[in-house]
Parts: structure tokens; C-alpha cells; sequence
């Protein structure tokens, strides 16, 4: 399963000007905001919220919210995720893969997310 998302930096930029850390915090861990130094981070972490969730199939929703997904960065500063342990159990994920970037004033993610249960898909005739 695939997701991807594309964020304007612009909009985070007068989003954390308007709300400062606040906006973080709607959709962020302490642990993940720590790892906040600039708008273009902030974005980058809200698209890839976006594509994991894309990646499940649910969006965010009820099933799935911004804090059921965790992003860290790993010592060459590559994004990697974890999910809730319910998120886990209901989807039986067994792998997963997240790429940042940002170009052009956006930040695009994408992520890709191997499950144990495939999801039907639906054919029109």
C-alpha cells in the first residue's frame, strides 16, 4: 500500500506564525516537535502524517489520527515512522517505508506500508 501527500511550506510558515507551538501540538508528539527546527520540517511531517495514513487506507480518521503515527530520524537525519500498537494489530503491518522532500516551496511524502491482510479491490464493469 502507497500514500503520498503534498504540503505548501507557505501555509506551515504563517500557520506557526499564527499559533506557534500550539500548531505543533495538534498534530505532533513532544518527541516529534523536538525534531522541529524549521517550517519546512513542520510541513514535511504533516504530509508524511497525511501519506501513512493514505498508506492504510483510512486517512486520518477515527481509525487512525495524527498521533497514532510517530516520525523519528535516524542518524543520517532519514524519517522512518512507527504506529500505534493498535494501528499494528488491526492492519497486521509487517513493514513500512517513508521518503521526505522538499522542493519548490512544498513538502511532498510518501509512504509505503506492507500488510499481512490485503485490502479487496473494487473493479466497475
Amino acid at each position: 500500500m502507497i500514500g503520498i501527500d503534498i504540503v505548501s511550506i507557505k501555509r506551515f510558515e504563517k500557520f506557526l506564525d499564527k499559533f506557534q507551538n500550539k500548531a505543533l501540538e495538534r498534530f505532533l508528539t513532544p518527541c516529534e516537535i523536538s525534531l522541529v527546527k524549521t517550517p519546512q520540517t513542520a510541513a514535511g511531517f504533516f504530509a508524511a502524517k497525511e501519506a501513512i495514513s493514505k498508506a492504510l487506507g483510512s486517512g486520518i480518521s477515527k481509525e487512525c489520527s495524527f498521533k497514532d503515527i510517530i516520525i523519528y530520524k535516524d542518524s543520517k537525519n532519514a524519517p522512518y515512522f512507527t504506529l500505534s500498537k493498535d494501528i499494528v494489530d488491526e492492519y497486521s503491518i509487517i513493514d513500512s517505508a517513508l521518503s521526505i522532500t522538499h522542493d519548490g516551496g512544498f513538502a511532498i511524502a510518501v509512504a509505503q506500508i506492507e500488510s499481512k491482510k490485503s485490502r479487496a479491490t473494487k473493479i466497475c464493469h
